[in-house]
């Protein structure tokens, strides 16, 4: 697996992004050799696991240059980095309680030289920013992931859709979401026809007004 699995989806990217698409998978494999942040088994399928899977929400929403993403429990810097790789005029603020995952992150983002990425080692509950978007890949049950953003979506929509959670997840979701009436859930076996995305979902919920 490498980066045309990328290109193939995205085939409007600038040779800078596609170079910085490339770096990523001689990156994550030297530091995941000193700081095991990503299993074997995935760091062999980066860009299928991680890169795409994390690039699902850019094939729901296009970003607006200015906007302010939060990537809550980050861990490695998904889906954080590949967003930040797409969307050079968005900041992103990538958040984990873990230090080595963030030293992890830090230093990917250097060897990309990403300059609208901040990485912050802290629990999400200590942010005091808004953000337009908050996204993430599966840390919590949403009940448990709502309550520690709390405050964290700013009011002001600058898209065409409200500001809100854009949340990576697989399995039945039924149970964990029924509360959430406003909620808008798509299979990203819609995106790509890998079967790896045959049990992946984007979720989409909506700030309340």
């Amino acid at each position: 697996m490498d980066v045309h699995l990328i290109t193939n989806y995205f085939p409007d990217l600038s040779p800078a992004q596609i170079e910085q698409f490339s770096k990523l998978e001689e990156l994550y494999k030297d530091w995941n050799l000193k700081i095991n942040v990503v299993s074997r088994k995935d760091i062999d399928e980066l860009y299928l696991r991680h890169v795409l899977h994390s690039l699902a929400i850019a094939k729901f929403i296009q970003f607006k240059p200015g906007s302010k993403i939060l990537d809550v429990g980050t861990g490695g810097g998904f889906p954080g980095i590949p967003l930040a790789i797409m969307f050079p005029q968005v900041q992103f603020t990538l958040v984990d309680s873990i230090g080595k995952k963030i030293k992890v992150v830090e230093e990917v983002v250097e060897g990309l030289g990403l300059t609208n990425v901040v990485s912050k080692h802290q629990r999400v509950e200590e942010e005091k920013e808004q953000f337009d978007f908050v996204v993430s890949r599966a840390v919590a049950a949403m009940p448990t992931f709502m309550r520690w953003i709390k405050g964290r979506i700013s009011k002001k929509s600058n898209h065409d859709i409200r500001n809100g959670v854009l949340y990576l997840k697989g399995g039945d979701l039924e149970e964990e979401l029924k509360d959430y009436t406003t909620i808008e859930i798509y299979d990203l076996k819609d995106f790509y026809t890998e079967e790896f995305f045959d049990t992946k979902k984007l979720v989409y919920l909506p700030k309340k007004q």
